[in-house]
């Protein structure tokens, strides 16, 4: 393996047992019946573990969507055209799409990320090039990329999250922008799953029966042709991954390397959290589910990993939308633990 991503590999280390207790037993002591604020009062004590901080703080949030394309897409797998992918990077600059919307709303910064989009894009401040490649190769026919060009995606995910930490990130959520990106996200999950395309596939974008049934088949021929080792997460992500993929990818492990959360979106950076998982399995406590999306497979994936999703709102826009309301929650949990006082601060009684 590359020796700079074993180097983030190996800076991932298990989450702080003293800093969690501390937050469990202040949990505890809050002027409330034990364990009544549920999960809040579990994220919490696992933020607190992340970071290192009995009483962690959550400022400076940040959701990263990755764009990049698909060769796939002339298998007919997607209800959009490719020129779409570009489109919507713009619109995501222009502040106009779900994402900007929905990262307004809980003080969120989005940051784009071309890494492989199949266009030149003009510049940007919000805009970060590490584009790869023109897209991916057509996984129907063969491997998405090269092991190289796999590894050099990965760490365009580990340096964008190391420049969002000399800033001061607190906290990142994924996004993804990239028309059929659904279709290799599924091919990841049924090699690493061995769940079934039937069982993970679902209608993307929006395509019809005749659609999906296309897609399904697609992911098999692909799994096929190309043969990817699931006990190898980064054999998988070259023979049926994506640039953006890869991106997410190395965001999530960047943050884990650094003591940040990271708070996955939908399908695709689900995927991308599967390959997170295979390329180190210690990463999986530092992951937040924000979301399970209305993608067939989603729930798999996330049994999978052994995570549980704090929200079901049947979304499958992608982009981070589930994810910056992830962040929402995970600064929420923060407060809760930090900011509410306890019996003996309130003068309350913690007798039964």
């Amino acid at each position: 393996m590359d020796h700079r991503l074993q180097a983030i590999l190996d800076r991932i280390q298990p989450l702080d047992a003293a800093a969690q207790e501390q937050a469990r037993a202040r949990q505890d002591m809050l002027t409330k019946p034990r364990g009544s604020m549920g999960r809040l009062e579990d994220l919490s004590i696992q933020l607190a573990g992340i970071f290192g901080q009995p009483l962690p703080t959550i400022r400076n949030k940040v959701v990263v969507t990755m764009a990049g394309d698909h060769g796939v897409v002339a298998e007919g797998v997607s209800a959009y055209p490719q020129e779409v992918t570009p489109q919507m990077v713009y619109n995501f600059l222009r502040g106009g799409a779900a994402i900007n919307v929905l990262a307004r709303h809980v003080g969120a910064r989005v940051v784009v990320v071309d890494v492989g989009v199949a266009a030149d894009l003009e510049p940007h401040p919000d805009l970060i090039i590490k584009k790869v490649a023109y897209g991916t190769e057509n996984i129907a026919r063969g491997p998405a990329m090269t092991q190289e060009q796999a590894v050099q995606a990965l760490l365009a995910g580990v340096e964008v999250v190391e420049q969002l930490v000399d800033s001061g990130l607190d906290i990142v959520g994924t996004g993804d922008m990239g028309i059929a990106n659904t279709t290799p996200s599924a091919a990841i999950a049924r090699a690493m799953t061995g769940h079934s395309a039937a069982d993970l596939a679902g209608r993307g974008t929006g395509v019809d029966d005749a659609g999906l049934s296309r897609k399904i088949a697609v992911i098999e021929q692909a799994v096929a042709v190309n043969r990817p080792d699931p006990q190898n997460a980064l054999d998988v992500l070259a023979k049926v991954g994506g640039y953006e993929i890869a991106g997410i990818a190395g965001v999530i492990l960047g943050a884990a390397a650094h003591h940040r959360p990271a708070v996955i979106d939908g399908f695709i950076s689900t995927a991308a959290a599967l390959i997170a998982v295979g390329l180190a399995p210690q990463v999986r406590p530092y992951l937040i589910a924000a979301h399970c999306s209305q993608e067939k497979g989603h729930r798999i994936m996330l049994e999978w990993m052994g995570l549980k999703p704090l929200l079901d709102l049947d979304m499958r826009v992608g982009e981070g939308t589930g994810a910056v309301l992830g962040l929402s929650l995970a600064e929420a949990a923060c407060k809760i633990l930090c900011e509410m006082a306890t019996f003996g601060e309130a003068g309350v009684s913690d007798k039964e």
